[in-house]
């Protein structure tokens, strides 16, 4: 039961590292952000314009293409606002040193393979970059946030399991408090 502790807290420990290291290293690279993200529910496919989804987070204004596409996925948007609008507080800091470890390579190749550039390389420095960048400005990070601060012009989400994502990388927040350097 210890090591099963042990484990989840060093799995959490990982997620908040990536999240760090992403702002840090994104801080770093040319102002180039996401234009769209390539949005996979089950066998369905969709362009979409990351101002329409930030559009949708911020006001609750749905674009007609992005309402099309979820009824298509049988998924309401009020549920994809939740998602994209929830908050983790975090040092962007210590998340920075966290997702330079080990287990932030763990972590954010988990987060990978939810949240992706179209190639799936340098998905690591990617995620680490927009994770950090997303915490600096007011030490939370929201899955808008993330995807708006990709350092690609498109991204690939994973539809079906960024709600799973998000959980985990929650999880992983609510203890950074309890680790140090």
């Amino acid at each position: 039961m210890k090591k099963l502790i042990q484990l989840n807290l060093c799995y959490q420990l990982i997620l908040n590292l990536i999240l760090g290291s992403f702002g840090t290293l994104y801080a770093s690279l040319p102002g180039k952000a996401a234009d769209k993200i390539i949005l996979k529910y089950n066998v369905l496919r969709e362009s979409i314009c990351i101002s329409e989804l930030s559009t949708l987070a911020n006001t609750g204004e749905i674009s007609y293409s992005l309402k099309a596409y979820l009824k298509m996925a049988n998924k309401q948007p009020e549920d994809l606002r939740r998602i994209l609008n929830q908050n983790m507080d975090v040092d962007p800091v210590f998340l920075s040193k966290v997702l330079r470890s080990f287990a932030g390579d763990f972590v954010l190749d988990e987060v990978g393979q939810v949240i992706h550039s179209p190639s799936r390389r340098a998905n690591r420095e990617s995620l680490r970059g927009a994770l950090v960048t997303s915490a600096l400005s007011d030490r939370n990070i929201r899955i808008i946030e993330i995807l708006e601060n990709y350092p690609t012009s498109e991204i690939h989400v994973e539809g079906d399991h960024l709600a799973k994502i998000y959980q985990k990388i929650d999880a992983i927040v609510s203890h950074i408090p309890h680790f140090s350097f």
